[in-house]
C-alpha cells in the first residue's frame, strides 16, 4: 500500500478455542494500543466447551473497538486452526472492505502496546504483508526445560545465518536487514487486497500460516519481517491446536527431535537455492539479453541439473513467485533436505564462514552472484 497512515479500517481476526482464562489479556492488549488503534476485532469461537463466550460477553462493554463474536461447531475432521483462522479472516475481510488492513493473532497471546503502530510503520515502506515476532511469556518459559530453550536458540541462530545468506545473494528491497525469519499466525498483517488475491488462509490442519505465506509469495506480495512488531504467546505444554507449538514442546520434553525444523536446510543447499533465485530473477529481467542471458541460463541449468529447455515454464510464469515454485518442483537440486541435530554445529560454522567470505568479497567490490 502506498501509505498505511491513511484512514483505513484495521480489523483483527482471532480464532478461539477454550480460552476463558486467556481471552481477557488478549483483548486488553488490543485495547491498550498506543498511536494507531484497532477499529474492530473478530473472535471466531471454534468448538468451545468452557466459559469463553461468557467471559467475552462480560468484557465487550468496556472494549474501545467494535467486536464481532461468531460461534462455530465444526465437524471433527475440520475442527482445527486452519479452518477457524480462515473463517475469522473472511469475516474480518467483509468488515474491513477492499481498502482495509487485516491482522491475525492468537487467543493465548498478548500483543505489545505498539503492535499496530509498528505494523503500520512497516506498511508505510510500501509492503503488503508484515510479519511480527512471537516471544514466549517469561513466566511460562520457566516451566520449559532449559535444554529446549537452548535448542530453540541454536535453531534460531542457524536460521538467521541462512537468512543472512539469502540477503547477501538475493536481496529483497522490501525486507532489508535487519529482519527476522518468523511468519507465525500469532502476528501477521496483510492488506485486504493481497489477502483476497491469495484466496485466503488455506484450511489445512497444520501450518496454515506457512501455507498463507507461500500463497502470498506466489503472487509476489511484498513482505516485511519487522523486528519491532512483537506479541507475547503462551509457553504452555498443553495447547489447543493439535500439532501446534505446545504439542511440539511437549513432544520434545519426552523425546528430542533428531532433525531440525523442516524450514532449515544444509548450508550448501541454502547457498545453491539463493544463487538460483538470484539467477532466475536476472533471467526474468527483460533488460538482460543476448550473451549475458544465454550464459545465465546455462549456468542456472547446470547448477540445478536440469536441461536448459526446462527453464521455459519458470520463465513464462506470470509472477516471480510462481516461476520459482515451478523451478523448485522440476529441479532435483532444490528438493528440501533436513539437517540432523547432531550436525548443527558443523552447519552453523559453515554458514558463518560463507557469510564472512561473501562480506569480504563485497567489501572488495567483487560480485558474489
Amino acid at each position: 500500500m502506498s501509505s498505511a497512515s491513511a484512514a483505513c479500517p484495521v480489523v483483527v481476526a482471532i480464532s478461539v478455542r477454550d480460552e476463558e482464562d486467556r481471552i481477557a489479556p488478549c483483548l486488553y492488549g488490543l485495547a491498550a494500543q498506543t498511536g494507531r488503534t484497532v477499529d474492530h476485532v473478530v473472535l471466531l469461537l471454534n468448538n468451545c466447551t468452557d466459559r469463553t463466550a461468557a467471559r467475552v460477553d462480560d468484557l465487550a462493554p468496556v472494549l474501545p473497538f467494535g467486536l464481532t463474536v461468531a460461534h462455530r461447531i465444526f465437524s471433527p475432521a475440520v475442527a482445527h486452526v486452519g479452518t477457524a483462522r480462515r473463517e475469522a479472516m473472511e469475516i474480518a475481510g467483509r468488515i474491513a472492505g477492499p481498502d482495509g488492513i487485516l491482522l491475525t493473532t492468537d487467543a493465548d497471546g498478548v500483543v505489545a502496546p505498539d503492535w499496530i503502530s509498528q505494523t503500520f510503520a512497516a506498511f508505510d515502506t510500501g509492503v503488503d504483508v508484515v510479519c511480527g515476532r512471537a516471544e514466549i511469556d517469561p513466566e511460562e518459559a520457566r516451566a520449559v526445560p532449559a535444554y529446549l530453550h537452548r535448542q530453540e536458540a541454536e535453531e534460531i541462530a542457524y536460521g538467521t545465518l541462512l537468512d543472512r545468506l539469502y540477503h547477501l545473494l538475493d536481496p529483497d528491497p522490501h525486507d532489508p536487514w535487519p529482519r527476522h525469519t518468523e511468519h507465525s499466525g500469532a502476528s501477521i498483517a496483510v492488506t485486504a487486497r493481497a489477502w483476497r488475491r491469495t484466496g485466503g488462509i488455506p484450511p489445512q490442519p497444520l501450518g496454515e500460516d506457512r501455507g498463507f505465506m507461500a500463497a502470498l509469495r506466489r503472487i509476489d506480495a511484498p513482505i516485511r519481517h519487522a523486528p519491532g512488531v512483537t506479541v507475547t504467546v503462551s509457553g504452555r505444554l498443553a495447547g489447543r491446536a493439535r500439532g501446534g507449538m505446545a504439542d511440539t514442546m511437549a513432544r520434545r520434553v519426552i523425546r528430542q527431535d533428531t532433525q531440525l525444523d523442516d524450514a532449515l536446510e544444509p548450508t550448501a543447499d541454502c547457498l545453491r537455492r539463493a544463487m538460483a533465485r538470484a539467477a532466475l530473477r536476472r533471467l526474468r529481467d527483460l533488460s538482460v539479453c543476448g550473451r549475458d542471458r544465454a550464459d545465465t541460463a546455462r549456468q542456472l541449468a547446470d547448477m540445478l541439473r536440469i536441461p536448459a529447455d526446462a527453464l521455459a515454464r519458470p520463465l513464462a510464469g506470470h509472477t516471480f513467485g510462481a516461476a520459482w515454485e515451478s523451478l523448485e518442483r522440476c529441479s532435483p537440486s532444490l528438493h528440501r533436505r533436513r539437517v540432523l541435530r547432531r550436525d548443527l554445529a558443523e552447519q552453523h560454522a559453515m554458514a558463518q564462514a560463507m557469510i564472512d567470505d561473501l562480506v569480504m568479497e563485497m567489501g572488495h567490490g567483487r560480485s558474489v552472484a
